[in-house]
């Protein structure tokens, strides 16, 4: 007995000294309203006695709930629990019940994204280990070729020397794409935002744009908005979207047109990359824009590119607050546009 009642006492023990001193202002006034010892002297005692009895009982209810929150948090430590329904408390731990359960679904889903970053961060690494491989092998071999021999023929010197050189400007593309990416994600990447004509800077993009379309016999054409329609963003960094946006067009069109498109809204102004070519199959819509995805891997290494053109697009974009949106049918063509605030 004497010994559950010291256990019950050591956790409610936090309360002792407000019970002393509650005990002594009764026994006080006791004193000063009966001057019979007699009587004054069992009273205290009582007084003491009910207060022991009565810090055990919260003693005895305070080591039960904490019993029962550690036993709660050790099946959360084990994954014992697959769902936040499942943690139940006491009726007195009601509120208490809702904070742990909103701390397991909090854990749980910081450990499924810290699994999602890790796996991205693998594939990220072999890509880019896939990726840098590809070119530096390509230009080891020209080169080693020419050493061996094919240096002094005329025939194919000068062929392996471009092709090398074409590697050569592909890794300085690719090392460039991934350290925009890498600033952009890690906040290095700073934005300068102010207010610009939106029609001037996508005709300058589309000018720079007409010898590569022409090339390929491809209508590059553009449809500015409303004259002097000005945009809020960074000049700098939306161009690079632009660039990224027309590249794809032009490279994935064969033949028809492609066109950019400038269109006035009542808060935001809309602009709209639109092509006639390959299109993009449904299942493949949502990864677009992870980094090295490619829709049609062959394909794709054969017109060029690092990759990473549209995971930068998605990152600049978001970056103002907006969000690509992205229309495709296979056989029929492309079209991406964001919004910017007017």
């Amino acid at each position: 007995m004497w010994n559950d009642l010291s256990a019950n006492l050591k956790y409610s023990g936090i309360y002792l000294k407000e019970i002393i001193l509650l005990d002594s202002v009764v026994i006080l006034i006791i004193l000063l309203l009966e001057e019979r010892i007699y009587i004054t002297l069992p009273l205290a005692f009582l007084i003491l006695l009910f207060s022991l009895i009565f810090l055990s009982l919260i003693g005895k209810k305070r080591s039960t709930e904490l019993s029962e929150i550690k036993e709660i948090i050790k099946h959360i430590r084990e994954n014992y629990y697959s769902g936040p329904e499942e943690i139940n408390l006491s009726t007195g731990l009601s509120s208490l019940q809702e904070e742990i359960r909103r701390m397991f679904e909090k854990a749980k889903a910081d450990i499924e994204y810290l699994k999602k970053l890790e796996k991205m961060r693998t594939e990220f690494l072999a890509n880019v280990s896939h990726e840098l491989r590809t070119p530096i092998f390509a230009i080891q071999g020209y080169i080693e070729t020419l050493l061996s021999g094919a240096i002094n023929d005329e025939k194919v010197n000068k062929t392996f020397l471009e092709k090398a050189d074409r590697h050569t400007l592909n890794l300085n593309n690719l090392l460039n794409d991934l350290i925009d990416i890498s600033r952009i994600e890690s906040g290095e990447m700073r934005m300068s935002f102010r207010y610009f004509n939106i029609n001037e800077a996508l005709r300058t993009v589309v000018q720079e744009f007409e010898p590569m379309a022409s090339e390929k016999k491809i209508s590059l054409l553009f449809h500015p908005g409303k004259e002097n329609l000005q945009l809020w963003g960074d000049k700098q960094r939306l161009r690079l979207v632009i660039v990224n946006l027309l590249t794809n067009a032009i490279k994935y069109t064969e033949e028809g047109t492609v066109e950019v498109f400038v269109e006035d809204g009542p808060k935001y102004g809309k602009i709209i990359v639109k092509d006639t070519g390959i299109g993009i199959p449904a299942d493949d819509l949502d990864r677009i824009f992870e980094r090295f995805y490619r829709v049609d891997k062959g394909r794709s290494r054969l017109v060029g590119g690092t990759g990473l053109g549209l995971a930068i697009v998605k990152h600049i974009v978001e970056a103002h607050g907006s969000k690509v949106e992205v229309k495709s049918e296979p056989g029929k063509g492309s079209e991406f546009s964001f919004k910017l605030r007017k």
